[in-house]
């Protein structure tokens, strides 16, 4: 925080100053390196229940933004709005403290480039294997409830199934550059979160609506789109596979490690 020398406030006034004050690019970067050394040290198993659980209540993502598409008119506008429901998944991850693949392309990459340890490396490893496996078998249940039970109406499947399609339809390089932009967005998000305090919801919202209004691709998310529209026959799952779930990954670790991460990381390097 800004050190305060004002000799014409007191100390109560120098305080509130600097509660005031956005705290520096350094304070940002240590508390996220502190909570990353935090999440590197859980056990598999803790990891493995939390990315499920996100990757399950990554679905209200595709179910929130098809509820208001299919309750909103047909016009211009309406993606504008129906956009919004994509932040419902979202807020329910992080406000809920579960596990999400991307949010750990820069949470627990700042404990590897401070540390720079082989050590390091091979927990990383080890929380993006199991949180990336969990969260896209949470993905496939919730896509096979929507599926395979009578859980939503006729009209809620066309909607899913048309999400599905259009996020499988961009082709690998397409969706690979949409998913560095979704990596990006993500990381952005939790770099910027220890500084906003009680507006933390409206961030939320605020990134994940532009990740749907940009039609970006991220994995999670994403997944269970496309996964619902394999399992109805609406694409294959090699269109699952290999236009949709292989690219994003690449784009979001791309995004997340490599626009956010690095950057952020070097930004205050010299200051430590």
């Amino acid at each position: 925080m800004p050190d305060v020398h004002d000799p014409h406030l007191d100390h109560e006034e120098r305080a509130e100053v600097r509660e005031r004050s956005n705290p520096p690019a350094l304070i940002l970067h240590e508390a996220i390196r502190l909570e990353g050394e935090e999440e590197l040290k859980r056990p598999s198993s803790s990891l493995l229940w939390s990315g499920l659980a996100a990757g399950l209540s990554m679905g209200f993502s595709m179910v929130g933004e098809a509820l208001m598409q299919t309750h909103l008119p047909d016009a211009q506008w309406r993606p504008l709005l129906a956009s919004f429901g994509y932040s419902f998944g979202f807020l329910i991850v992080i406000l809920g403290r579960q596990q999400l693949f991307t949010e750990n392309t820069l949470t627990v990459i700042l404990p590897l480039l401070h540390s720079r340890r082989t050590s390091t490396l091979g927990h990383v490893a080890r929380l993006w294997a199991l949180v990336f496996v969990a969260n896209i078998v949470g993905t496939l249940l919730f896509a096979a409830l929507a599926a395979f039970t009578p859980a939503f109406s006729p009209d809620l499947h066309e909607a899913f199934a048309e999400l599905g399609r259009n996020a499988a339809d961009g082709g690998f390089w397409s969706t690979l550059l949409h998913g560095i932009l979704a990596g990006w967005l993500i990381a952005l998000l939790v770099w910027i979160t220890p500084s906003v305090g009680q507006a933390r919801f409206f961030v939320i919202v605020a990134l994940t609506w532009l990740i749907a209004l940009g039609k970006f691709a991220h994995v999670v998310a994403g997944s269970v789109e496309v996964s619902f529209a394999a399992m109805t026959g609406v694409v294959t799952w090699g269109a699952y596979a290999l236009s949709f779930l292989l690219p994003s990954l690449i784009g979001n670790v791309i995004g997340g490690v490599g626009m956010v991460a690095l950057i952020n990381h070097a930004q205050v390097k010299q200051d430590h």
